[in-house]
């Protein structure tokens, strides 16, 4: 028996790549979630650049240029930051980096993750890992990336979730995606229902259209 199973916390598994936004959004939801019920939020890294690479010649160019400029410095000092000193780091840093990145418009730029590093208390030589392009951890990155994006698919992106469905077992997400990221009982609302849909056999898939970008006035 797992530690969260022992524990009686709602196990949440959570894939997520720090450049994006979206992702970031429902990771702060699921933190507002955490705050009213007994959930185990489980982070694991995933990567924009790993999913596109097979097929980057038919992204857009300011896509590919994205992608091979600022998606992989930090998810792969996120990555050696796991691997060097445990999975427990991984929330605080993604927390870190992601108010840097996003909120306050810093951008995924090599100062601010270490700056991330420094806040989180985490050896400054973790910056080392951004642009080592014979990574390291190149492996386990692929693998955690893997293992969350074949639970939903390859036609989407993050972030991923897992949560316990019928009998127990595990019901995979894309999202959900949601602007701005929801707080208290509308937060609530959203787990609840997330729950309700993933108690359901053969659910499938719900989806709307964007009508516009990550808010981020809330965070």
């Amino acid at each position: 028996m797992s530690e969260t199973a022992a524990s009686g916390k709602t196990p949440v598994d959570f894939w997520f790549d720090p450049l994006c936004p979206w992702a970031w959004m429902t990771s702060r939801w699921v933190l507002e979630v955490e705050k009213a019920r007994d959930i185990d939020i489980r982070w694991h890294v995933m990567s924009l650049a790993v999913l596109n690479e097979d097929r980057i010649d038919e992204l857009p160019e300011e896509y590919r240029e994205m992608l091979a400029t600022k998606a992989w410095k930090p998810i792969r000092v996120v990555t050696a930051a796991w691997q060097k000193h445990g999975a427990e780091v991984v929330g605080p840093l993604y927390t870190a980096l992601g108010t840097r990145f996003h909120n306050n418009g810093e951008g995924p730029t090599v100062e601010a993750i270490a700056a991330a590093l420094d806040e989180v208390g985490l050896p400054a030589d973790l910056i080392e890992y951004a642009d080592q392009d014979d990574f390291e951890f190149d492996a386990q990155l692929r693998a955690s990336h893997k293992e969350g994006i074949e639970k939903v698919g390859q036609e989407v992106g993050t972030p991923v979730i897992a949560v316990p469905g019928p009998d127990g077992e595990e019901i995979a997400f894309f999202g959900p995606v949601v602007t701005p990221a929801p707080q208290g009982d509308a937060a609530l609302r959203l787990w609840d229902g997330t729950l309700a849909v993933a108690s359901v056999p053969g659910f499938y898939e719900l989806k709307r259209t964007r009508t516009k970008g990550p808010d981020f006035s809330n965070l």
